[in-house]
């Protein structure tokens, strides 16, 4: 397996347990699952995303910080989603 393979499996690994600890990460997911997108494509979509906060932290020189990431401030107050399912 080269190494381009390994961060994609890496990479994916870490989006799908994401998606059981971060309401902002179960969300992405299920609305991808809700658009008809099978369990690998969906945790494809939520990897992107990932990616993209991902990058923006390396470009401000910033560590991730979920109350300060826009997406996820609609999800502070909520309960997991993840454990709702």
């Amino acid at each position: 397996m080269g190494l381009q393979q390994r961060l994609r499996q890496a990479v994916t690994n870490f989006a799908d347990n994401s998606r059981h600890e971060s309401p902002w990460a179960a969300d992405v997911y299920q609305r991808a699952r809700a658009r008809g997108m099978d369990h690998p494509h969906a945790t494809r979509v939520l990897a992107r995303a990932w990616i993209r906060v991902i990058y923006r932290c390396w470009l401000n020189h910033e560590p991730y910080d979920p109350a300060g990431h826009d997406a996820s401030r609609g999800f502070s107050a909520q309960p997991n989603l993840a454990q709702a399912v």
